[in-house]
């Protein structure tokens, strides 16, 4: 049977793309770094039991993660086998033993989280968990009653806010004043050059048409009344109870002229 150790170098070349450098030689510990920012986000040591407290002589596997929060950082130390940081700082690292004493599982799981707490800020936002947007749309300048007539994906003014993934609601304007569309945006960040007196645009996504909503169906004044939208200028996020309605109506099934 492989050592954990051994196992923990197969998880992180397998999902991050990464393997162990000996910066001090192979028996004074392998760093794991990220590609571009080149920080740490795992130190993988040999260290004396003593050292760590333990009882017992000899040595033992450890490593040591990042863990930016703080509140769960103190319930993690309360397990058996989750110690201070050997060798690091206390206040934001761990040291996690590799002798069995903590599941695989779990020092995998707490691998990820210090992967994501010394990610680089760009990579940070390509980490993050999907969002759901309201963004609005004027009738007055495009016609986005009948863009989806005979395709499911348009072209629409990106906020930088809004990523790969993420969901887009698109609020139609007055005279019609309602979430009509629900869409995913499939290609974000698409260079784009366009200026009049009502509108500039810089930057295009690409968005696919998921499931139209009847006008009466989400009105301006419900979203007011029941949810608390007094206005949409821009980009806005999505109250969760909103959410919970939008995903739970059944719309219409979707259908495409050739």
């Amino acid at each position: 049977m492989k050592a954990m150790r051994e196992e923990i170098f197969a998880y992180i070349k397998k999902k991050y793309k990464t393997t162990p450098e000996y910066p001090w030689g192979e028996s004074d510990g392998a760093v794991l770094r990220h590609s571009d920012n080149r920080k740490w986000f795992a130190l993988v040591m040999r260290v004396g039991r003593g050292k760590l407290g333990l009882a017992g002589d000899g040595s033992v596997d450890v490593v040591n993660l990042k863990i930016d929060d703080m509140v769960f950082k103190d319930v993690l130390m309360q397990n058996k086998g989750i110690l201070p940081a050997y060798h690091m700082n206390k206040e934001h690292w761990i040291t996690v033993l590799l002798d069995g004493t903590v599941e695989e599982d779990q020092v995998c799981n707490l691998i990820d989280l210090s992967f994501a707490a010394t990610a680089s800020k760009k990579k940070k936002t390509k980490m993050r968990p999907a969002r759901e947007w309201i963004v609005p749309a004027n009738p007055k300048f495009y016609d986005i009653q009948h863009a989806f007539d005979q395709t499911e994906i348009i072209e629409w003014k990106q906020s930088s806010a809004v990523k790969a993934g993420d969901t887009v609601y698109l609020y139609v304007a007055a005279p019609v004043s309602a979430i009509l569309y629900q869409c995913k945006a499939v290609e974000v960040d698409i260079p784009y050059h366009y200026q009049d007196e009502n509108l500039t645009i810089t930057t295009m996504m690409k968005i696919k048409l998921l499931h139209r909503y009847n006008p009466e169906q989400f009105p301006f004044s419900k979203l007011k009344e029941e949810y608390g939208i007094y206005a949409v200028r821009g980009p806005r996020g999505v109250p969760n109870s909103l959410s919970h309605a939008l995903n739970a109506f059944r719309p219409q099934k979707q259908t495409f002229c050739p």
